[in-house]
């Protein structure tokens, strides 16, 4: 595999914008093992590898379980006991939000507003819209994983 450009360095405002977006979204007020669940299932479907060892080693260090992580790739997520209502219509949200093509089903959106205010809404579809944002840039530029190493690891 070719080596290439390093979108940090080459174009630091836009990654600026984007760190500010995540900065948002961290500090929005839903759960961070929501969002870390979130952000796995979504650069699951993306198939963004380095995104996967990121925020699977992120929800580790907030307490998540790997049982949990390990489900989201199988469609059972949405029967397993070991996931909340609200995790569930966050998980279907965020599928929805990235299959943006197929729209967003009136189901999803009645479930979703079940779980969440409309703020709390809101806030879930930027954390989708930043981890897809993400996926997209790590992929493109064929960013390797194994490296990162969560700041709140625990060794």
């Amino acid at each position: 595999m070719e080596a290439r450009p390093d979108s940090a360095r080459l174009a630091q405002e836009p990654v600026k914008a984007m760190d500010a977006l995540g900065a948002y979204v961290a500090g929005c007020g839903l759960e961070k093992r929501l969002l870390e669940l979130v952000k796995i299932r979504v650069s699951q479907i993306n198939g963004c590898a380095i995104r996967l060892d990121m925020h699977t080693k992120d929800s580790r260090a907030e307490g998540e379980t790997e049982q949990r992580s390990y489900l989201l790739n199988a469609w059972t997520w949405r029967e397993t006991p070991f996931l909340t209502n609200r995790e569930r219509a966050a998980l279907a949200w965020a599928e929805a939000v990235t299959f943006i093509s197929d729209g967003v089903p009136d189901p999803v959106y009645s479930e979703a507003r079940e779980h969440f205010t409309e703020k709390e809404l809101a806030d879930l579809t930027w954390a989708v819209i930043a981890i897809n944002g993400w996926n997209r840039v790590a992929i493109g530029l064929c960013r390797v994983p194994g490296a990162y190493q969560s700041k709140n690891q625990h060794t």
